[in-house]
Order: C-alpha cells, then sequence, then structure tokens
C-alpha cells in the first residue's frame, strides 16, 4: 500500500492496481502549485465529508477518470445526481470492494456544500487492505468513538488532521493516537493557511516524547506500507 500526501487532506493511496484519491483539493491549493490534478489517476475517490477544502477537485478529476465516488449517503446523492458513479455509505457501514474492505466511521465535525445545502454528517474511513489497515480520521475533534476502531482493527497508520482551530491539534491527536492503538501517525490537515499553521519541530518531539512517531511529509511525497 503507497500513501500519497497532495496537501492539505488530500492522499492518494495505491493497493496493487487500484487507484485512491481522498478529499481532493489541490487545484486552489497553492502550495500544492507542481501537482497536476489532470496527471492523477483514480478509480475511487473517498470523501469525508461536503466542505470545499476537500471536495473542490472531485468532479473534474471523476469526469477525466470515471472514478466511483465513496461517502455517506447525502454527499453520493448529490454526485449521483450530476450523473456520477457513487457508492452511498454511512455510519457503522463497511463494504467489501476490489481494494479491500472499507467502513465508514463517525467523526465531530460539520458538513455543508459551498452553497450552504446540506451534506450528511462527516465521517473517517477505515481501509483494510492488502495486508494494511489504515485510519483516515477526516475532519474531526478528539471523539470516544475513535476507542472502537481498535476492538476490530488493528491499524498499521492512522491518519489524523493536527492543525487545530479547525480540527484536533497535535495534543488531542496524540491522545487519539492511544485511542486507536496506534503509534505511527500521518499528518494532514495543517499548514494550507494561516489558522491551521503548525510548528513542526515542536509536533514531532511532542509525539517522541509519547513515544510515537509523526510523519509529516512534502506534497507530492509518498510512503509505503
Amino acid at each position: 500500500m503507497k500513501i500519497t500526501f497532495y496537501g492539505h487532506a488530500s492522499l492518494g493511496i495505491q493497493v496493487g492496481d487500484i487507484h485512491i484519491l481522498v478529499d481532493p483539493f489541490i487545484s486552489a491549493n497553492e502550495k500544492a502549485s507542481h501537482i497536476d490534478i489532470n496527471n492523477l489517476k483514480a478509480d475511487y475517490i473517498l470523501v469525508t465529508h461536503a466542505h470545499q477544502d476537500h471536495i473542490l477537485d472531485v468532479e473534474t478529476i471523476a469526469k477525466q477518470t470515471d472514478a466511483v465516488i465513496v461517502s455517506n449517503f447525502e454527499i453520493a446523492t448529490h454526485y449521483q445526481n450530476k450523473g456520477f458513479e457513487v457508492h452511498p455509505m454511512n455510519h457503522g457501514g463497511s463494504w467489501d470492494f476490489e481494494f479491500g474492505t472499507v467502513k465508514y466511521v463517525n467523526a465531530i465535525h460539520t458538513s455543508s456544500f459551498p452553497d450552504g445545502s446540506y451534506g450528511g454528517q462527516p465521517g473517517g474511513f477505515v481501509i483494510e487492505g492488502e495486508h494494511k489497515n489504515i485510519y483516515i480520521a477526516g475532519d474531526t475533534a478528539l471523539t470516544m468513538d475513535m476507542k472502537l476502531i481498535p476492538l476490530q482493527t488493528k491499524l498499521d497508520l492512522a491518519i489524523l488532521p493536527i492543525g487545530d482551530n479547525f480540527t484536533m491539534g497535535i495534543n488531542d491527536a496524540i491522545l487519539a493516537s492511544d485511542f486507536v492503538a496506534c503509534d505511527k501517525v500521518l499528518g494532514y490537515h495543517f499548514d494550507t493557511f494561516g489558522y491551521i499553521e503548525i510548528d513542526h519541530e515542536e509536533a514531532k518531539r511532542k509525539f517522541f516524547d509519547k513515544n510515537k512517531d509523526l510523519m509529516l511529509l512534502e506534497i507530492g511525497e509518498n510512503i509505503e506500507l
């Protein structure tokens, strides 16, 4: 399983020959100006919630790749009504896709489309594929529901928001890694704009002091599990 960071909360995940994009907000992110969305591959696009900084490039990429959009019922219906192929989910539900099993789990945040229309309840994803298990938290506060995840899934990586203000910050992300029983963390949703800028060295030190590994990838950089 290869995971690529495309800035903000945008991720590329490759499982075998299958390409998955998560929350593609790339074309308007000045920090990701070197990423050309026209060159991105996608068989599936996973969407955690409807805010613009998570859906901006969904339609453009789905049109050029014929990707299946996977999200909550309301977001899936929104895109289905526009002619896109979708797979609707809701909290606690899971589905066996060709690349592995995806479970839609709780997140505490808000969710509305840029025009203000209802975007359903936000969520995160637990993905089990290619003998590796990851948790993509989405935009969320720290929540006790995270403790449910390791009761069923032993995680190899937790992908957590760390920018604070709109989501968890560093200290809550450390607690979240305890809750999900995973000391290997990939941070995201940071530095894109002023409200969520972080001190990288301080963040890494705080995780290190708790015997945890925080990875902060450069945009376009990837890791393999």
